[in-house]
């Protein structure tokens, strides 16, 4: 994190020098050390977010109905998260300069963008194809785009466009490739809600990233990784009791009961699915959340594209399908995306050192 975003008479150093984590400021990491972090949370978000799709999806056709209770599914496993903080008491950090009352404000904000997104993304799962929700989704990094020059200045250079445009590029070779069953049928109106509530979930997940990556950098003002797991559980939370909120006002919670008994795979099915959609998507909150702090929200949404780019390798193997040759394209983009995006920041990592590296004398005259 940019330490310029201090106030000026703090003392950087000092104000490390105070922070009790067992986790270094990310600004003193060493660069093995940042990229492996980098990498650990690309896995979080790959394996959480695959997975939680998939069960979800699961949830869906064998019996499930209930939107909220797909929404509350997505938000109610943060607890897991006190799980660190607990084995590790020194990962508390030290409070923000900033006021308590913008700090738990902007809480507030994100968590309830985040259940207005996870229920807008539930909608779309219970009534569009695969096929057709893989599509939409696959405008979320456009949207990203947009919203990361104008609302975190972010840089594009070519190498960044070719990254955007390749994992765009595969998302849609996805969307149109029919890897997996469709849901039950849908009418016109479902249908149609359903496009425009995934369309939308998009163009909020994007605006998301970019927002929570803007609190980062002027509210919440912390340098060490804990404070990815304290903006999560604050804001799950918040998501959470607007999810309970919403279970109850809509009258859903009285479906509960008849789709426990009638859930195709069995009650106990049933409450693992949810449990696990919990867990799972709390892991992939965290590498979303975490990918956001250490690079930008612009990555994060290439990386959660890149997921649904490699999709159908996950979809191959858990529904037995053979991988045709727009679904071989559309991985090979996406890695393609991927790896394109990792060598700008290759490069731009080798500009910055070439010009931290102190200009050598001239040996014959030592000017």
């Amino acid at each position: 994190m940019d330490l310029s975003t201090m106030p000026d008479n703090e003392d950087p150093k000092a104000a490390i020098t105070e922070t009790k984590s067992i986790l270094p400021p990310i600004s003193e990491l060493k660069r093995w050390q940042w990229w492996g972090l980098v990498f650990l949370n690309i896995a979080f978000l790959l394996i959480g977010q695959g997975t939680a799709l998939i069960l979800i999806r699961f949830y869906y056709e064998h019996g499930g109905e209930s939107k909220w209770t797909a929404t509350l599914a997505q938000n109610a496993g943060f607890p897991i998260l006190f799980i660190p903080f607990i084995l590790f008491p020194k990962m508390k950090e030290p409070a923000t300069r900033s006021p308590p009352i913008v700090v738990f404000s902007v809480y507030f904000v994100l968590g309830a963008l985040v259940a207005s997104d996870h229920l807008l993304f539930s909608v779309g799962l219970a009534y569009l194809p695969v096929t057709t929700y893989s599509l939409i989704c696959a405008t979320k990094l456009s949207f990203s785009v947009l919203f990361s020059y104008f609302i975190n200045s972010q840089k594009f250079t070519i190498l960044i466009i070719n990254s955007v445009v390749a994992l765009s590029l595969s998302a849609c070779l996805v969307g149109v490739s029919n890897y997996a069953p469709d849901p039950p049928v849908v009418d016109r109106t479902q249908y149609i809600l359903g496009f425009l509530a995934t369309l939308s979930a998009s163009a909020l997940y994007a605006l998301l990233l970019s927002a929570t990556q803007l609190s980062f950098h002027k509210f919440i003002k912390k340098e060490t990784f804990a404070v990815v797991l304290e903006l999560q559980i604050y804001t799950s939370f918040v998501a959470t009791c607007f999810s309970l909120v919403g279970l109850f006002a809509s009258g859903e919670w009285r479906w509960l009961r008849d789709e426990l008994g009638s859930f195709n795979e069995g009650s106990l099915s049933y409450a693992m699915t949810l449990v696990w959609t919990a867990v799972a998507w709390q892991i992939c909150s965290v590498g979303v959340v975490g990918l956001i702090f250490i690079v930008s929200s612009l990555f994060s949404n290439v990386i959660s594209t890149l997921s649904l780019a490699i999709s159908p390798l996950v979809v191959a193997v858990v529904y037995d399908y053979t991988l045709n040759g727009p679904r071989v394209i559309a991985v090979l983009l996406g890695f393609w995306g991927f790896f394109t995006y990792i060598y700008q920041h290759c490069v731009d990592e080798l500009g910055f050192s070439t010009k931290k590296k102190p200009q050598e004398k001239c040996p014959a005259c030592s000017c």
